[in-house]
């Protein structure tokens, strides 16, 4: 008896001190990389690039120009539903967790342990916190010690920022591909917007859930030149939000049914018809406020142009130019090259 006593004690010893070791190694991990993190606090001053739209009299847009086609939404104007999908897609404990998801870890570690040598992507767990710290402030390397400084900042950003904050940041700098040339989206207004010639408010719940699809790989899941992959990404997260209880599973179920129904916003005749107009109130701008606050201060210009008399305009001009060409007639040539004996290379 004393003898299991004993070795109880030893063992009881030995466990304390490895828990001390790991602790302190912890401690020294933790001091070591928070030397040289960037300061969360600039995220409080974040003004990002926004793109300047230009609309005419009657209030349709005519132009806009930006280097990045972002339309700014305070969280307060983000539909529940947009929301309810990203959070279904990305980090569903996010209004639970501290800003590192343990129960996600876990999750992940059995995912990819039953998938190894199965092909599939393999499954993160970054949370939505962790993918602000990665996108404002350590960028994307892969290495351990970038997840490792990824996984401190957020723990700093949730002790300095509401979570309805951390969450406006997200939806609003979280690039979500191009559905076509030209058409880069950054946040889930510009996306909308580019993806199904829509307002943010007036989406589905099966467009909703592509475009909460699409922060994991954009381009693999372009809805055109990978259509079945987007559909099966975008038919998991409907999975997601029916487990979530946000909606319901016949919903979800139908949604799966529906075709991505992407179409791309075109060219409005409005743009075309004010084409010339645009470009002197782009020359304008430029000189009265400089090319940075053009392309990314998120100006505002209603201008005078009536489209539909500027159609009318250039059509009248355009009719009027081919009347007076066929008028004159064929003027015949204007010179005439002498071709006898020259040598052209036959």
């Amino acid at each position: 008896m004393r003898f299991i006593l004993r070795l109880f004690g030893w063992a009881f010893a030995a466990g304390t001190i490895l828990f001390v070791i790991g602790v302190a190694g912890a401690a020294a991990l933790v001091w070591h990389y928070s030397k040289d993190l960037p300061d969360s606090a600039q995220l409080r001053n974040y003004e990002p690039p926004v793109m300047s739209r230009v609309h005419a009299g009657d209030g349709s847009l005519i132009a806009e120009f930006a280097r990045e086609r972002r339309l700014y939404l305070p969280i307060q104007a983000v539909p529940k539903l947009i929301i309810d999908a990203f959070l279904a897609a990305e980090d569903k404990n996010f209004y639970k967790h501290f800003g590192v998801d343990p129960e996600g870890l876990a999750r992940a570690a059995i995912s990819n342990f039953r998938n190894r040598g199965s092909g599939r992507r393999p499954q993160g767990a970054s949370t939505i916190t962790q993918q602000v710290a990665k996108n404002f402030l350590v960028g994307s390397e892969q290495s351990l010690e970038r997840k490792i400084r990824e996984a401190l900042i957020a723990l700093r950003i949730e002790s300095t920022y509401s979570k309805d904050k951390i969450l406006e940041l997200y939806l609003n700098e979280i690039y979500l591909g191009a559905p076509a040339p030209g058409q880069g989206s950054y946040g889930v207004a510009a996306a909308a917007l580019n993806y199904f010639g829509k307002s943010v408010h007036e989406l589905n719940v099966q467009e909703a859930a592509y475009l909460a699809a699409l922060p994991k790989a954009p381009t693999d899941l372009h809805p055109f030149r990978n259509r079945e992959r987007a559909i099966e990404r975008r038919n998991y997260v409907l999975d997601r939000m029916a487990e979530n209880g946000v909606i319901k599973r016949a919903e979800a179920d139908a949604a799966k049914n529906q075709p991505l129904g992407v179409n791309p916003r075109t060219v409005s005749p409005n743009n075309i018809a004010a084409g010339f107009f645009a470009e002197e109130i782009r020359r304008e701008l430029q000189d009265r406020y400089g090319e940075k606050k053009l392309l990314e201060g998120g100006l505002s210009v209603r201008a005078t142009v009536d489209p539909k008399m500027q159609l009318m305009a250039r059509k009248a001009l355009v009719d009027g130019l081919v009347r007076f060409d066929e008028a004159r007639g064929w003027r015949g040539a204007m010179q005439k090259l002498d071709l006898a004996g020259r040598e052209w290379g036959v």
